[in-house]
């Protein structure tokens, strides 16, 4: 079975790291404003992440994370950077129909990249 042999500490481990890539990349120490605002979504002192959100991102984490582990167990490290491709044209695909800006969608896209790579990582050195 595709399961029997995949490191689920390295899946879980990748997939806390790209959660925690997300908070610094959406922080304000790096990219917050520029995505905010090319994202139409607005800033007041009081805001708080949408949790039904936060809830969807780490599912969809820990489902690209099993795909990258899976991927790990057949040494198919083509097939795991194609999934990770896949995802972030998908989101960037999804912010152009929305209407974000291209900076937006650059930043979106680049954290699903960064945070593949992270699995990745997590899937070779566990």
């Amino acid at each position: 079975m595709e399961f029997d042999s995949v490191n689920w500490i390295a899946v879980i481990v990748g997939a806390i790291a790209a959660f925690l890539f997300g908070w610094l990349v959406y922080s304000p120490l790096l990219f917050f404003k520029t995505w905010a605002e090319g994202s139409g979504v607005e800033l007041t002192p009081d805001s708080k992440p949408p949790m039904g959100a936060m809830l969807a991102q780490i599912v969809g984490l820990l489902f690209l994370a099993t795909v990258i582990g899976v991927t790990a167990t057949h040494d198919a490290l083509l097939t795991a950077l194609l999934a990770i491709l896949a995802a972030a044209s998908l989101t960037a695909s999804n912010g152009g129909f929305s209407g974000k800006s291209t900076a937006a969608i650059a930043i979106d896209a680049g954290y699903i990249i960064g945070a593949g790579i992270l699995m990745i990582v997590a899937q070779a050195l566990i």
